[in-house]
């Protein structure tokens, strides 16, 4: 009997002791962007949400035990390169990565991420996707391994065109885009589905450029004043679309610019007083929308007491949700498991509801236009690199005002 209860007492200790050490583990995260040159700056700051939020997580045990860790592999923004990483971070043991900036490295990883799943069974990966929005990735290139927590472009153009269409004063529009998937993407849809809601409107330029290989960009501006344009639409990013603002500004450009990016690091200081009024942004949060949660206010307010600087990329806290929610539900940190728990998954985010839409692992969320304007601490209380100069929300959509139908033909494993 004595021999009985000791087994008994001893397979506690043991059960409490191997559930401690789950509660214990540490799950690495690698983020594999730009964290040098032109983009190193953009790179860095959303390096940074990432590691906040997984910080708050930890605080707040979202997983209801692993901890977060959030660590960055500097790509300098090469697919090839972020291969070389991937496989690093593989060795390591890591079996989450975060991406976001280039759909050719996104696309690059997607691919990767499978292959390296099919031939590692047991191990696979898990992509998160933060920002590469090549519709491709979730149509015909979509992944049970990927997850989008960013509107595609697709969707972007679909609000921001829908949103343009009532204004009649636009009557020439200028496209200038980074040459690549995307940048490609945005053009096409802008003509498309410029032509199919406001036929009246004339294109009156196309540009593409080498993306993040630009430094002076005041012969593009030079050609958009001289176009006559009252519109640009640009889904530019980092430097180059700061770059472009800065170059416009300095040659006198008065046109209205619709942006992806506009309040990404750099933009708002390059353009400062002058793209008021002319600047507008369509994404996925603006940070003075009327109604985010007041979870919002506090990871600005903390963002920018430990960093002193902005807090933007909220996909951030979509990604680390979702995940951590996961881990919960599951038991478990297995990306089988994970992965199989996101789809379909809905959590509150800092723009609401959202949901990873199961069909082809797009999240689907609010969208917003906004504007830059003077910050008045009423309408816009969150200025933006201390330019007192912030985002006013024009317009707040609801998930499915940007809804689209999907191409993907997901495989699962069995």
């Amino acid at each position: 009997m004595k021999k009985m209860r000791f087994f008994l007492a001893s397979a506690a200790v043991f059960m409490a002791l191997a559930s401690s050490a789950a509660s214990a583990e540490t799950v690495k995260i690698a983020f594999i962007d730009p964290l040098s040159g032109l983009m190193g700056s953009l790179g860095t700051n959303e390096l940074r949400s990432w590691q906040y939020v997984a910080n708050v997580a930890n605080q707040q045990d979202w997983t209801g035990g692993p901890k977060l860790e959030v660590v960055g592999f500097d790509n300098n923004l090469s697919p090839q390169q972020s291969l070389t990483l991937l496989n690093e971070a593989a060795d390591q043991g890591i079996r989450y990565i975060v991406q976001g900036n280039g759909s050719s490295v996104g696309m690059a990883l997607e691919d990767a991420v499978s292959r390296y799943n099919e031939r590692n069974p047991g191990k696979e990966l898990i992509y998160l996707n933060y920002g590469a929005v090549d519709p491709a990735m979730t149509n015909s290139k979509c992944d049970f391994w990927h997850f989008s927590f960013d509107a595609n472009s697709d969707m972007k153009m679909e609000a921001l065109t829908t949103f343009l269409a009532r204004d009649p004063h636009v009557k020439k529009v200028y496209l200038i885009n980074q040459d690549y998937s995307f940048g490609h993407d945005v053009s096409r849809t802008a003509r498309e589905y410029l032509k199919r809601k406001r036929p009246d409107i004339e294109i009156v330029g196309d540009d593409f450029h080498p993306l993040a290989k630009v430094k002076d960009f005041s012969p593009y501006a030079s050609k958009i004043k001289a176009s006559g344009a009252d519109t640009v639409i640009t889904g530019n990013w980092g430097s180059d679309l700061a770059l472009l603002i800065k170059a416009s500004k300095d040659a006198g450009v008065t046109a209205s610019y619709y942006t992806y990016y506009a309040p990404t690091t750099g933009v708002p200081t390059a353009m400062g007083a002058a793209g008021a009024g002319h600047v507008k942004y369509i994404g996925y949060f603006g940070p003075n929308t009327k109604g985010n949660p007041p979870q919002a206010d506090q990871i600005f307010d903390g963002f920018r007491k430990k960093y002193n600087d902005d807090f933007y990329m909220i996909a951030s806290y979509a990604g680390i949700a979702m995940v951590s929610q996961a881990f919960k539900e599951t038991h478990s940190t297995d990306p089988l498991k994970v992965a199989r728990a996101l789809e379909g998954m809905k959590v509150q985010s800092l723009n609401g509801m959202v949901e990873m839409r199961a069909a082809d692992h797009q999240l689907q969320q609010p969208l917003v236009i906004t504007t830059w304007v003077k910050a008045d601490g009423k309408d816009v209380k969150y200025d933006q690199e201390k330019t007192s100069y912030g985002w006013r929300t024009d317009a707040v959509l609801d998930a499915s005002s940007a809804t689209l139908p999907t191409t993907c033909q997901m495989k699962r494993p069995h």
